[in-house]
C-alpha cells in the first residue's frame, strides 16, 4: 500500500507501542544480565506488569483497528493468509528461541501466537458491526467467571480459562485478549464511519518517525531482542 494511502496516525500509534515495547525489553534484558541496580522483579512488580499489560493492549487495539481497515477495503483472503503465515511462522520461531534461553519457562502461547489466532476470529466477526462491542465485553469478562483446572495444561491454557497463570515468559491467551482486539475492531469501524479524520487525518511531522516505525511491526518485533541482547553481551565485558 503506498505511503500516501496509509493511515499514518494508526501507524504512529503502533509505532509508539513498538518503541515502548523495545524500551521495556531493554530494561528486562539489563536485569536478566544483572546490569540493573537494584534488581527488578518483572514478573510481580506492578510497575513492570502494568506496563506489559498496557503495551500488549495497545498492540491489540491497533491490530483490531487494522482489521477494520482491511474489512472496509475488502482485503482478499490470499493477502490475509499470506500475512497470517508470516505471523504464525514467527510465533514458532519465538517458541524455539525462548526454549533455548528459558527451557523451563519457554513461550508456548505468547503475543504472536495470540495475534495469529485472534486475527482469524476478528476477520470472521468483523461483519457483526455494532454487535462487536458487547461481544468484546463478554470476551473480557468471561475468564473472570469461567475457570477450570482442565485448562491449566499447555495444550489448553491458550483459551485463557485457567485457574493459575502458567510458568512462561509470555502469555497472551485468547481470553480476555480477544476482547481488546475486538474493541479495536469495533472502534476502528466506528471511526471510519463517523470520525474518519481521526484515523486518516494529517500527522504532525514530529510523529513521522513513529509512523515509519509502525509500518514494520513484525520485522521489528523479531529483530529488536536479538539486537538488544547482542549489544548488551558485546558491551558487558567493558562495564
Amino acid at each position: 500500500m503506498p505511503s500516501s494511502h496509509r493511515f499514518d496516525r494508526l501507524d504512529a500509534l503502533r509505532g509508539l507501542a513498538m518503541f515502548w515495547m523495545a524500551a521495556f525489553h531493554f530494561c528486562f534484558d539489563l536485569n536478566f544480565f544483572r546490569l540493573l541496580s537494584p534488581p527488578q522483579n518483572f514478573y510481580q512488580d506492578p510497575f513492570w506488569t502494568g506496563q506489559r499489560t498496557a503495551i500488549v493492549s495497545l498492540f491489540l487495539l491497533c491490530a483490531g483497528m487494522s482489521q477494520a481497515l482491511a474489512h472496509e477495503a475488502g482485503q482478499s483472503g490470499r493477502r490475509f493468509w499470506k500475512r497470517w503465515v508470516q505471523i504464525a511462522g514467527c510465533a514458532l520461531l519465538v517458541s524455539a528461541g525462548s526454549w533455548f534461553m528459558f527451557p523451563r519457562s519457554w513461550i508456548s502461547f505468547g503475543v504472536l501466537h495470540g495475534v495469529a489466532l485472534m486475527l482469524i476470529l476478528a476477520r470472521g466477526l468483523a461483519p457483526l458491526g455494532r454487535w462487536l462491542w458487547p461481544l468484546a465485553l463478554v470476551a473480557l469478562l468471561l475468564p473472570q467467571v469461567v475457570q477450570h483446572p482442565v485448562f491449566d495444561s499447555r495444550w489448553l491454557n491458550w483459551t485463557g480459562l485457567v485457574t493459575r497463570k502458567p510458568i512462561t515468559e509470555d502469555f497472551v491467551p485468547v481470553l480476555p485478549w480477544l476482547g481488546v482486539m475486538l474493541l479495536g475492531l469495533a472502534a476502528g469501524q466506528w471511526l471510519l464511519a463517523h470520525r474518519r479524520a481521526l484515523l486518516g487525518g494529517a500527522l504532525p511531522r514530529v510523529f513521522a518517525p513513529l509512523a515509519a516505525l509502525g509500518r514494520w511491526p513484525l520485522s521489528f518485533y523479531m529483530l529488536h531482542q536479538p539486537v538488544l541482547i547482542g549489544l548488551i553481551v558485546a558491551v558487558k565485558p567493558f562495564l
